[in-house]
């Protein structure tokens, strides 16, 4: 049966204040630089539409809706939208678990949805295509920077300066979770604190028939993240050091060589490369697998379907003293996401309104019915539910005590070659001689 942690408002309220404190202490030194130009289409003379208010204004939508962790903020949004404005008509087209393959086709063909959810990489490509709107001087981005959560700033502000759409969440990052039960029972030691030992552990679960960690690889950007968990356990900056770099520096090639040698040792399944969310979800939740990696979004849904069993872990370290050195050094960064407006639609002052509604109602769910405190504008709702127990470890023994996130890579070309090359890693017969050699390739071609 699972367990939950009964938390009233007024006590939760103040994990909040201290999350958000220590959020904004852990990026401080983020740097963000105006640019004096951009490709993208600035909407500065947008004004209320002229349509009459009972005439129905129909905006495409696009974004996640695959499971409880994001559809249900979606419908929550969609149903608070219908109360606030009754005249705008939402319809509705899943991201698909395809690597925003959909999403770049319908940028090159000029048939991008009025409203998108995006991540930082996928604004860039947008940006430079003139896909969606830079939204500097819009009306709703004043309000919203007057209610940004301190710390948040990169979230909405890209770091050459400019907004371009409207976040939800705060500053996420990725964490290893674990079913303490397949653990209890392999007689696997915890916590796990080196690259050693979870290679150990994972010969062990192997041994067993257990698949040792869960990942779905066909999403490059897991691979990714994964790759990154190791390098700022070696250099705070992650890959945001890739900006300036002309070749590959020792720390990535230290954390290659670290997920190369864990994917030699059976960490991941033969099909990782293959594998979807639902399914390495799946295979965690069955007990098929002793891991599972991730954002700290996926708590409640690993809660919901573990119960007591879940739990998650720090990333491992070369060696116990770095791991305790780098432990709250977090494997995620503070770059600018949230919902676009493109540049094509044909209500440009609605679409914007509508895009910043959707993100503060996000986050409104993700804090009053969830309990996430990991949030980017301030919600004057109390929370309504029963907070998960990883949750409520997560606001007290982590958020106050980050010491930073990594830094944001901005060049979209040593993104996509790093997305390529750390999927690669986690299949049999990549070399991290071939990793280095590809990455020092795409470094000097930038």
């Amino acid at each position: 049966m699972k367990k939950w942690m009964k938390v009233n408002s007024v006590a939760l309220t103040a994990v909040m204040a201290v999350t958000l404190s220590g959020c904004g202490a852990a990026t401080k030194e983020t740097n963000v630089s105006a640019s004096p130009t951009t490709k993208a289409t600035t909407a500065e003379t947008t004004k209320p539409s002229d349509k009459p208010s009972n005439e129905i204004v129909k905006l495409r939508i696009s974004a996640q809706h695959f499971d409880d962790d994001t559809s249900k903020p979606y419908d929550y949004a969609a149903a608070e939208l219908k109360k606030e404005m009754p005249n705008v008509e939402l319809l509705l087209e899943p991201t698909l678990q395809d690597d925003n393959q959909k999403l770049k086709t319908q940028m090159a063909t000029g048939d991008l949805p009025d409203i998108v959810d995006m991540n930082w990489n996928l604004i860039q490509i947008a940006n430079k295509s003139n896909n969606i709107l830079v939204l500097d001087k819009e009306a709703e981005t004043e309000k919203f920077k007057k209610d940004l959560l301190k710390g948040n700033e990169p979230k909405l502000i890209a770091p050459d300066g400019h907004v371009y759409g409207y976040p939800y969440g705060g500053i996420e990052f990725q964490i290893i979770y674990y079913n303490k039960k397949i653990f209890a029972d392999a007689g696997v030691k915890l916590p796990i604190k080196t690259v050693d030992e979870l290679k150990e552990a994972a010969k062990v679960f192997t041994a067993k028939g257990i698949t040792p960690m869960a990942i779905f690889g066909k999403e490059k950007w897991i691979g990714n993240a994964f790759l990154r968990g190791f390098m700022v356990r070696e250099d705070p900056k992650g890959f945001g050091v890739l900006n300036e770099a002309m070749e590959v520096p020792e720390a990535l090639k230290l954390a290659a060589k670290q997920v190369s040698e864990l994917q030699a040792a059976g960490l991941f399944a033969k099909n990782a490369t293959n594998t979807n969310y639902d399914q390495a979800s799946a295979s965690f939740y069955q007990g098929k697998a002793a891991m599972f990696v991730n954002g700290q979004w996926e708590i409640s849904s690993s809660q919901k379907n573990l119960g007591d069993n879940v739990d998650w872990m720090y990333w491992p370290a070369k060696d116990e003293a770095t791991y305790e050195k780098s432990k709250f050094m977090m494997d995620g960064q503070g770059d600018a996401t949230g919902f676009v407006v493109s540049s094509k639609t044909k209500d440009k002052a609605t679409a914007i309104k509508v895009a910043a509604f959707m993100a503060r109602k996000y986050a409104e769910y993700k804090y009053t019915m969830v309990g996430n405190p990991i949030v980017s504008v301030k919600v004057d709702k109390p929370v309504q539910v029963e907070v998960p127990a990883m949750l409520q470890r997560l606001s007290k023994e982590i958020i106050p005590n980050v010491t930073g996130y990594a830094a944001v890579l901005s060049n979209t070309k040593i993104g996509l070659a790093l997305d390529d090359n750390s999927q690669n890693l986690l299949v049999p017969g990549f070399s991290v001689d071939q990793f280095v050699s590809n990455m020092n390739k795409a470094l000097k071609d930038k």
